[in-house]
């Protein structure tokens, strides 16, 4: 193994999933609809949808710097994830840790929107020539889930359901991987709500387990399903621990419920991770 050339290899992967390495370009003006008051919300989509009879779009600049790319400030309508090169790094280093130490188990996130963070732990395990670990990637592919306030008080305000631009079907998932020539059968897709597919998920053990479900419900239903299945010396990462209150406090009820006492370590603005014990 060429260590220089795999690191070569996975840090274009890695500047390639975060478009890091080219300008942004414009974005339709519609892409961020749903957080506009509800008259300005019609008043945008009808002239768009005037222009669109012409053959024209309203679009708006977007300029970014170094250091909103490292931390994941940015909402690039063209990169394949959302999370900055600080938490594709922190992904890259705790599947690299579970190889060395052979923690054993396969690597999930749930929650994979365009499959970027999927596709580097797929890359991850090509780079190093691992061919006996599957990578999970599970999502609705439809979207978040209405909240249920009933059963999960924490999400009453939840209005992240509505936003169409998380909603990225499954094809277009498989393609990103397609692309990238890491489309294969070491890369399995759990379509469908969590609380359907992770009760019933064919994961025996997991050595990364990766959360990006935003709500309370998400991020819950995801520990109790799969955190059991976390092999010691796993990593348990958790994308928005430190930006949405919703999901800290599910990770923090599931922590308190059931002892878990490793450290919760920093990896930028928002995401964290730790070590199981």
């Amino acid at each position: 193994m060429n260590h220089k050339l795999d690191e070569l290899y996975l840090d274009l992967i890695k500047r390639s999933l975060s478009f890091t390495l080219w300008p942004e370009p414009p974005l339709p003006i519609t892409t961020f609809n749903y957080k506009r008051p509800p008259l300005v919300r019609r008043l945008v989509a009808l002239v768009a949808k005037v222009l669109s009879k012409k053959n024209l779009q309203l679009v708006r600049g977007q300029v970014y710097t170094p250091e909103q790319r490292e931390e994941g400030l940015v909402w690039s309508g063209y990169a394949d994830t959302m999370i900055g090169m600080k938490r594709l790094e922190n992904i890259q280093r705790c599947v690299e840790a579970v190889l060395k130490a052979g923690v054993p188990g396969d690597l999930i996130e749930t929650g994979a929107w365009k499959g970027g963070a999927c596709i580097l732990m797929r890359a991850t395990l090509a780079a190093y020539g691992v061919t006996d670990r599957r990578v999970f990637v599970a999502d609705s592919f439809e979207g978040l889930p209405k909240p249920d306030p009933l059963k999960y008080p924490a999400d009453k305000s939840a209005k992240t359901y509505a936003d169409e631009c998380l909603s990225v079907s499954q094809e277009e998932a498989e393609n990103n991987f397609r692309k990238y020539g890491l489309l294969d059968d070491q890369v399995v897709f759990l379509k469908g709500w969590f609380k359907d597919t992770l009760p019933t998920a064919p994961i025996e053990k997991l050595a990364v387990l990766r959360l990006d479900g935003n709500l309370y419900s998400s991020t819950m239903e995801a520990l109790e399903n799969l955190y059991p299945k976390l092999s010691r010396g796993g990593f348990c990462i958790i994308d928005d621990y430190r930006h949405l209150p919703a999901c800290q406090q599910a990770v923090d009820d599931y922590r308190s419920r059931h002892g878990v006492k490793a450290p919760i370590q920093p990896i930028d603005w928002t995401g964290c991770f730790w070590q199981k014990e």
